[in-house]
């Protein structure tokens, strides 16, 4: 049954309520205070990838409308993040954060130590836009509608418990309380009068729900990186009769390793961080550049086959 503006918008927010990413535990622990300077340095060097694709996916979205209204008012999205000249916009607001917290910029600028989860999530959202329509595009966007309130929680959270992170880094923060409430305000006025059809608004809903999805597995991705892993109680370690590989056995299946499997396995004693155990790996094999990336992605299968098991503990 097709909903009326009102209903729709009310749908809308109840999607972003129960799903949007206010609720995942990485951003509730933020804002208690309980992350630790690496939680959040991984997070503000992870996070600054999220915020090189919005202009990506803006332009995306521009180049599917025809109505030069439209895009004259969207453009301004893109000059919000890249700015109107260098060293201005929201990209230059975050790495400003990332210096306050004590990173590098040329590392956090040069996407070096993005988490493949983070840069799948990310990658995912602009493969989004780009495979759908207009209106589910800019309905994806529509997360917007619960950021500025984030953003001032998330100032008051820094202000608090972090204050280590000087104030200059928050001004993206700030920024964002005054800019993101604008911006979904004029998504979701396309929203309503563009979704007339019970199809367009189902499409509509679906957009924002896998919107948020992305969000959490951004987070998921980032939190993953400081759980600490261990095998499981019933995993062992032994060679393989049949060759020279190892194999995690487990009650139902063995999973063979290769030698560089077997190492990262031995590191994981339930003390390291997978962060940790990346770095490791990184350091005794230095002529690898992408090995770090894959112990992470080692790591998340081996927790998916139950050979691991992730524990996150309170900072």
């Amino acid at each position: 049954m097709t909903q009326g503006p009102g209903e729709l918008e009310a749908r809308l927010r109840g999607i972003l309520e129960e799903r949007y990413h206010h609720r995942h535990p990485f951003n509730l622990r933020m804002h208690a205070g309980r992350l630790s300077r690496e939680e959040i340095q991984t997070w503000v060097r992870n996070r600054y990838y999220y915020q090189t694709r919005i202009p990506i996916k803006d332009g995306l979205i521009l180049a599917k409308s025809r109505d030069p209204a439209f895009r004259r008012e969207w453009v301004q999205r893109i000059h919000d993040h890249d700015g109107e000249r260098p060293g201005e916009g929201g990209l230059a607001l975050w790495l400003a954060l990332a210096e306050a917290v004590g990173l590098e910029r040329a590392d956090v600028e040069g996407l070096r130590g993005v988490l493949p989860g983070v840069r799948a999530a990310c990658d995912a959202y602009v493969e989004f836009v780009s495979s759908h329509d207009l209106l589910e595009s800019v309905a994806s966007s529509l997360t917007e509608l619960f950021a500025g309130e984030l953003m001032g929680r998330r100032i008051a959270a820094f202000e608090e418990h972090y204050r280590w992170v000087g104030p200059a880094g928050l001004d993206y923060f700030r920024s964002r309380t005054r800019i993101a409430p604008s911006d979904a305000e004029k998504g979701l006025a396309f929203v309503r009068e563009h979704a007339r059809t019970q199809e367009d608004q189902e499409r509509c809903a679906a957009a924002l729900a896998r919107k948020c999805e992305i969000l959490w597995q951004l987070l998921d991705a980032i939190e993953a990186a400081h759980a600490r892993p261990a095998l499981v109680a019933h995993a062992e370690l032994r060679r393989d009769p049949a060759g020279d590989a190892t194999l995690a056995v487990l009650p139902e299946r063995a999973v063979s390793l290769n030698p560089t499997g077997r190492e990262v396995l031995a590191l994981c004693d339930g003390e390291r961080t997978a962060a940790e155990v990346a770095a490791e790996l990184a350091r005794r094999h230095a002529g690898a550049p992408e090995i770090a990336s894959d112990v992470h992605r080692f790591l998340g299968e081996m927790e998916r086959l139950g050979v691991l098991r992730l524990e996150r503990r309170p900072a």
